[in-house]
């Protein structure tokens, strides 16, 4: 099968290379025909986020170049999980794992094609582990892995003081022994991972190198921080989840649609597939008229749309529009409407102590902070229900009013709202 010569040279555009085994020979490899790969995803939780996104994007990437891709989830080391800078781990139990394994496998398996002369293979590290006895491992693999080397890979340097299990400690073994049983049973000769992964990748291949005398390659994606130098894929109500369960589409779409200005061209190039000259367009636009945001509605729709489709951004997109009253409130589907009200903030009333009026609500919001503040907010047009102005203070909206029966929508201004369910 051909391969695109330039992958290595677009990865290195977008930003997806922040280190990498002998970078010349990983070109050539790349260039000289189709590699087998493999990138690994450990169920520790039940969905996947936005920094697995970023592997599971490059896999697309890498698929598309003409390269063939072994999603790896971990049923065996989700039941350990790789250290951690913050302490231990909680280990779930066998159920658990299985349960989350099917989850993730779930979540990656649309992104990649299962077609062709590339087709994608998903495979579980349990397969191959869960029946290995403890003297082979120690023996075949375990002699391989020098303990000061160990000591000194970064997380566990700094874990030493605070304590780490040997559990944890071990798990370096594990993931080196997944990459050299795919080069050995599959023929992978490639991994890649997230910055953090670095120790664990360049041990796999040094276990390739040890026990079989076979080369292989690996790289590493960079670590992606905000301005201040923060990392991403935090929200204000945790992880940035890819499962809608756990993250509505109109939340998803809103953390994109609002990332800072000086990052949108950065992201851009990491979770889009547009091309350099798109992009650059978009960058180009943006500076000139940053006000309009338009690299972060681009960057919004196209990423929503590869995690939750076409149909949910737009979704997600009428949300948002009749939220801040420049569309219809009242067509937004319950679910949607729940999910954005979630997002800004609600509170529950008592059906049968009836509705209170505008000023009441506003305060019981927090869109005002007295009721004082409220009935100023009244008086000079800045309250609005469900998107109509409310110009009376003692106004009290009917039962009729209620969107799906449950809901109200107050909002202070053009850009502050919060919900309202009359139970």
């Amino acid at each position: 099968m051909s391969v695109d010569p330039t992958l290595l040279d677009d990865l290195e555009w977008r930003g997806l290379l922040a280190e990498s085994t002998d970078r010349d020979a990983l070109r050539a490899a790349l260039a000289e025909g189709s590699v087998r790969f493999y990138v690994g995803f450990d169920p520790t939780a039940p969905s996947l986020h936005m920094g697995h996104l970023v592997q599971i994007l490059t896999a697309r990437r890498l698929q598309l170049a003409g390269h063939q891709p072994h999603a790896l989830v971990g049923g065996a080391t989700g039941m350990i999980g790789d250290p951690r800078d913050s302490g231990e781990r909680t280990l779930n139990s066998l159920e658990t794992v299985q349960d989350w394994t099917a989850k993730v496998r779930a979540q990656i398996e649309p992104f990649l094609s299962f077609e062709g002369d590339n087709a994608a293979r998903m495979v579980n590290n349990f397969d191959w582990t869960s029946g290995l006895s403890t003297i082979d491992f120690l023996r075949d693999i375990g002699k391989h892995f020098p303990v000061n080397r160990m000591l000194a890979r970064d997380t566990v340097r700094r874990r030493l003081e605070s304590g780490i299990s040997y559990t944890e400690f071990s798990y370096v073994l594990l993931q080196s022994f997944d990459f050299l049983t795919l080069f050995r049973d599959h023929g992978v000769t490639l991994q890649f991972g997230g910055s953090d992964q670095w120790g664990n990748l360049t041990a796999g291949v040094e276990l390739i190198r040890r026990a079989e005398g076979g080369h292989a390659h690996a790289f590493a994606t960079p670590l992606l921080t905000k301005s201040d130098g923060t990392k991403y894929g935090k929200t204000e109500g945790g992880a940035l989840w890819l499962d809608p369960e756990l993250m509505a589409p109109y939340a998803f779409h809103q953390f994109w649609l609002n990332v800072e200005d000086e990052k949108a061209g950065e992201l851009l190039r990491v979770f889009t597939f547009l091309s350099r000259e798109e992009i650059a367009d978009l960058e180009a636009r943006h500076a000139e008229k940053p006000f309009l945001r338009e690299a972060q509605k681009v960057l919004a729709d196209e990423v929503t749309t590869l995690v939750h489709g076409a149909e949910e951004t737009e979704n997600a997109k009428a949300a948002a529009q009749a939220l801040f009253g420049t569309g219809d409130i009242t067509s937004l589907s319950a679910a949607t409407l729940e999910a954005a009200l979630a997002e800004a903030g609600s509170v529950d009333l008592d059906a049968g102590a009836g509705i209170p009026d505008v000023v009441e609500l506003l305060t019981l919001t927090g869109l005002a902070k007295s009721k004082g503040e409220a009935r100023r907010t009244v008086a000079e047009g800045g309250a609005y229900v469900n998107n109509v102005r409310v110009d009376d203070p003692e106004h009290v909206p009917a039962a009729s009013d209620l969107i799906d029966s449950s809901w109200l929508v107050l909002r202070r201004g053009k850009k502050r709202f919060a919900g309202v369910r009359v139970r």
